[in-house]
């Protein structure tokens, strides 16, 4: 059992996987995480620190959400992020879709010299059989 403390409230909860929160302030975060998802269908123009006044989030709470891809946003949207490759402003998640087929195709080239590198099976001849002396 890991029992930690929760990086928002401060109290003890068993700790199985994701966030360090326990689960009271993940309820709490969820319910906040609707509140601002329904603001924003309802008000298209708004930008992120209007968001936030609007529904008492931290702007870096939602900035995470955008990032997750959970908030999705329409496209005359002001809200942007930079891509964390190249910083082009991009609506949502961490990478463009450059610097993605980029990074799609970096991993390709990592794993195909590997494969080209196993050593071929060679043909066996009759030559290269095991052999017994008869007395």
């Amino acid at each position: 059992m890991n029992v930690r403390n929760c990086r928002k409230c401060g109290r003890i909860f068993n700790y199985a996987v994701g966030p360090i929160i326990c689960p009271r302030c993940k309820d709490d975060q969820e319910a906040k995480f609707q509140e601002v998802k329904k603001y924003v269908q309802e008000n298209h123009g708004a930008d992120i620190t209007e968001v936030a006044e609007a529904c008492e989030v931290e702007t870096g709470q939602i900035r995470q959400w955008i990032r997750e891809e959970r908030l999705q946003f329409a496209d005359d949207s002001p809200i942007r992020l930079p891509c964390e490759g190249c910083g082009s402003m991009i609506q949502a998640g961490r990478f463009c879709s450059k610097c993605k087929t980029e990074m799609l195709n970096g991993f390709k080239h990592a794993v195909a010299p590997a494969k080209a590198k196993e050593p071929e099976k060679q043909k066996k001849s009759d030559r290269d059989k095991m052999r017994f002396l008869q007395n």
